[in-house]
């Protein structure tokens, strides 16, 4: 994992810190979207807010995660696929936000359809969200 987590860093020309390379590994690690919460009671003795509000931040603008909203109000994020670059995020796919366990997910084969709006109407990102009950929930 040490050497995937290099790599991406490296693709992306951002020098590996200790922070960076923690942060990208509970990404990795994770199925589901994380919020800055999550991320922070993870890694809370190591690392302070503003550390991983940055970390978070700067990922963001190199492409290697991208926003996920649900209906909490509270910004998750979730890794980006190799189609997204500098500033340039496409995520032309669907969340779902499980009502029973409160995980929201990536569903990278779900596609959002092209949608056309009227004359002078211009989409910066389109976000769709899916609820209902994951696939683990249901077997309980």
């Amino acid at each position: 994992m040490k050497e995937v987590i290099r790599g991406i860093l490296k693709n992306n020309e951002l020098r590996s810190t200790h922070s960076r390379s923690e942060i990208l590994g509970l990404f990795l690690d994770s199925k589901y979207a994380l919020s800055n919460a999550e991320i922070e009671k993870e890694i809370a003795e190591e690392h302070d807010r503003v550390t991983v509000y940055r970390t978070l931040r700067t990922f963001l603008d190199k492409g290697i995660i991208h926003k996920v909203l649900d209906d909490s109000g509270t910004p998750r994020y979730a890794l980006c696929n190799d189609e997204c670059q500098n500033e340039e995020h496409n995520h032309e796919h669907i969340h779902f936000k499980c009502i029973e366990c409160g995980l929201t997910t990536c569903l990278e084969e779900i596609k959002i359809p092209s949608i056309s709006l009227p004359s002078g109407y211009k989409a910066n990102e389109v976000n769709i969200l899916m609820q209902g009950t994951c696939k683990d929930c249901q077997k309980k």
